[in-house]
């Protein structure tokens, strides 16, 4: 049998694979359309024929290995083409810094075509074939995804399946009249339905795109526009924008890109009548495109963006047997990591990290300190009532703390969508701001420049302790601090989250090699913590993980064992020397960071200290 009927052997098996559980949902859902069904599977055939060879093997190298994306050598970073290096072949030509960062999982912010001034930082694509000029071409974009694969790499593009830009071919031909392609949308003749939607649908900004609906004037109608007036809400009720939707995910995997992050993932389905977010459809989409994915390009990955509360979050995982997204974001783990540096207290980031630590370990989270998005304060608030905390006036301690406005605080950061009438505002600014490091070197104060760099390497450290995928925001390597230059910029001066989206300074990049500067401190002590991280045996996301009570409000104690080997973290959110109380049945203990003896009563730490203690039982 030659190569090519083994390709074809290899798609007609995995299609016939999933052949039933396709067709049952598919129907179900497009109410029996057996010719858009029909087309669908067509067009699974042609994007299968269309993979490159080197993707394909590719593909049977991690069929081999599923659990590749599991591994505790993962490291990710998450960046800007622009401000990173300028265009495509710039981060090409830088991966060597990646590699020596410990890199292993790229993640590329919004690299396709959209009008500039009008597209919410790429989130509005107005081609999903073509890559923003100013970046490159799909060229440079396969280029680049083909040099990764060579050095150990994996890269993730951002899939924007909500809407399409204003400027979209179909949304052109929509304004012009092409009643199909207003099919593709949410189109009505005058205001009376778009009324009754927003009785029930939630703004999602309501100070920068009150509403959800916009006049086009063009068109003689109202359009569904959930985020920003240019971005056009596209009508999965219609099998046609599924299947294209999906033909489009296919094309960016055939590209070589490896993770496709879902962006706002929750909203992809409207219903009349209800909050229009995490509807059952939207599962059932997910879960067909997690099978289309599975017969044409089964090395990829799909990552969602659920920014939601945590019971809102787990479901798109799937189930066991019929499982959604490979991966989804820690999003309260890292609010409420912010809210335990403002208050100094462990208990409400103890209580929401033992609901993760219980789920099932198949469940795979990416955690982070920031990204390119602001901070929301969406805290489990009935939780904060016990210790007399409201969630009006907690917002707005954390606000005014991460502003430097409480005392004490040596914290810099912004506000973004500021909503005076709700007293809701979220927050903007780099770790290293955050952190207080901005603030310190401004003053030239090497005793809080200590206190900043000890506060973001804890912060790390604690990052490296979860289970799953660490993901680093670029620049946070070296501690870059915030960005003012935004204010002057006549395209971004309204958007503060521009202030930690700053270009990367190669200058300060280099002084990552000079003993002693910030740069180094932090650059060589994340080396050293995912040094650790990739030998120790603990840290494997087969772990099993827990909460370690450690009789003090400041310190969060975490215990993981693997294989043998037992691990106790623990963390000093105050910035004062804290002392934890431990009651481990062991003795022998040894810290992973200084190699030497630890006590198995009581652990003194620093201020913002840390601790990785780690007995083995298989000596």
């Amino acid at each position: 049998m030659n190569k090519t009927s083994n390709r074809h052997s290899s798609f007609d098996k995995r299609l016939a694979e999933h052949m039933n559980e396709l067709k049952w949902l598919y129907m179900e859902l497009y109410h029996g359309d057996t010719q858009a069904f029909s087309y669908f599977c067509r067009m699974l055939r042609e994007y299968d024929a269309a993979r490159p060879a080197a993707l394909k093997a590719l593909d049977r190298k991690r069929m081999a290995q599923p659990d590749w994306f599991r591994s505790r050598e993962m490291l990710g970073m998450l960046m800007y083409v622009d401000s990173f290096a300028g265009t495509l072949r710039g981060v090409t030509a830088h991966l060597d810094y990646l590699k020596e960062t410990g890199v292993n999982y790229l993640h590329l912010m919004p690299i396709m075509k959209s009008p500039e001034g009008r597209s919410d930082g790429g989130y509005a694509v107005s081609d999903f074939r073509a890559v923003e000029p100013r970046f490159g071409d799909i060229k440079d974009l396969t280029a680049l995804t083909n040099r990764c694969h060579k050095e150990g790499i994996s890269v993730c593009l951002d899939f924007v399946m909500n809407h399409t830009s204003e400027d979209h071919e179909w949304a052109v031909r929509a304004r012009q009249g092409d009643r199909a392609c207003q099919e593709r949308y949410f189109f009505y003749d005058n205001w009376e339905i778009p009324f009754k939607y927003e009785e029930t649908v939630p703004q999602v900004f309501p100070q920068t795109a009150p509403g959800n609906f916009t006049w086009c004037a063009e068109a003689g109608k109202v359009v569904m526009t959930t985020f920003y007036p240019y971005q056009w809400d596209l009508n999965y009720h219609n099998p046609v924008v599924f299947n294209d939707m999906t033909a489009n995910m296919l094309y960016m995997c055939n590209c070589g890109v490896d993770i496709i992050r879902l962006d706002a993932v929750p909203y992809i389905w409207k219903e009349l009548g209800t909050t229009c977010r995490n509807l059952p459809q939207v599962h059932t989409l997910v879960r067909m495109m997690r099978i289309a994915a599975q017969i044409v390009a089964p090395g990829a990955l799909l990552l969602g963006e659920v920014v939601m509360e945590p019971k809102e979050v787990v479901p798109y995982f799937g189930t066991t047997q019929k499982p959604e997204c490979h991966m989804l974001y820690n999003v309260t783990t890292m609010a409420s990591t912010w809210h335990t540096v403002a208050t100094r207290d462990v208990r409400l980031l103890a209580s929401q990290l033992d609901k993760v630590f219980s789920l099932p370990r198949e469940y795979v989270f990416l955690n982070y300190l920031r990204c390119h998005d602001d901070i929301g304060w969406g805290l489990d608030y009935p939780f904060l009532a016990r210790f007399g905390m409201k969630e009006v006036e907690h917002k707005r301690f954390l606000n005014d703390y991460f502003r430097g406005r409480v005392y004490g605080s040596e914290a810099r950061g912004e506000l973004y969508n500021d909503d005076p009438r709700l007293g809701d505002a979220r927050l903007c600014g780099t770790t290293a701001s955050l952190c207080g490091i901005e603030a310190a070197e401004y003053e030239r104060d090497s005793y809080k420049l200590d206190r900043g760099i000890a506060l973001d390497l804890m912060l790390h450290a604690f990052l490296f302790t979860l289970s799953g995928p660490p993901v680093l925001y670029s620049g946070d390597e070296i501690g870059q601090c915030n960005d003012y230059g935004y204010h002057e910029d006549p395209l971004r001066f309204d958007d503060s989250r521009y202030l930690h989206r700053g270009r990367l300074d190669w200058s300060s990049v280099e002084r990552r090699n000079e003993p002693g500067t910030r740069e180094e401190r932090i650059f060589s002590g994340l080396r050293r913590l995912r040094g650790i991280r990739v030998k120790e045996r603990a840290f494997s996301s087969r772990a099993d993980v827990w909460i370690v009570q450690t009789g003090n409000d400041h310190v969060l104690g975490i215990g993981r064992y693997c294989d043998g080997q037992k691990l106790i973290a623990l963390f000093n959110f105050d910035g004062e020397t804290q002392t934890a109380r431990l009651s481990l049945e062991e003795t022998g203990y040894r810290d992973l960071l200084t190699g030497h003896p630890c006590a198995s009563d009581t652990a003194m730490l620093a201020p913002y200290g840390f601790a990785w203690m780690s007995y083995s039982f298989t000596r």
